[in-house]
């Protein structure tokens, strides 16, 4: 397996450490991917995502739906109901799990349901006003009239 060394982009770049730091986390991530439970990235919108994860066998209960510092955190905690049952075959898997999402600058959780054994978690991106991009009127003449741009950019 081949590694990267990232350094140099830390010591050439300033401001862009949350960028190294995901290449560093998915370059690392390779070989341990998990696979449990399953889950499927939807593009719903230009600005807006669905994540759903099969999480049959779990409650509404058993399960946690958590946002820190721009990751989603979705884990699940089996209830100790099920201990004193004895099973002849045993194929559904119903063992905790944490599985975490990086999200984006600005993409916020809309929303989370539980239907029919699957999780589905609603993003969006919602670019502040600041942020969007705005057309800068062009005078003519020879003045710049600076009044004219503080009152574009006040409105």
């Amino acid at each position: 397996m081949r590694t990267f060394d990232l350094a140099p982009l830390y010591r050439a770049t300033v401001g862009f450490d949350q960028i190294a730091d995901l290449m560093d986390r998915v370059l690392a991530d390779t070989g341990t991917t998990q696979s449990y439970p399953p889950y499927n990235i939807e593009k719903t919108a230009d600005d807006a995502w669905r994540i759903t994860i099969a999480v049959a066998g779990f409650t509404d209960e058993d399960l946690s739906v958590e946002l820190r510092e721009n990751a989603l955190i979705v884990s699940a905690r089996k209830s100790a109901e099920e201990e004193g049952k004895t099973y002849l075959h045993r194929g559904i898997a119903n063992r905790a799990f944490e599985r975490r999402f990086t999200l984006a600058d600005h993409v916020r959780v809309t929303g989370a349901s539980h239907v029919n054994g699957m999780l589905n978690i609603d993003l969006v991106r919602e670019v502040p006003e600041a942020l969007k991009p705005r057309r800068i009127e062009i005078a003519s003449g020879d003045t710049v009239d600076a009044t004219a741009i503080e009152t574009e950019k006040s409105s």
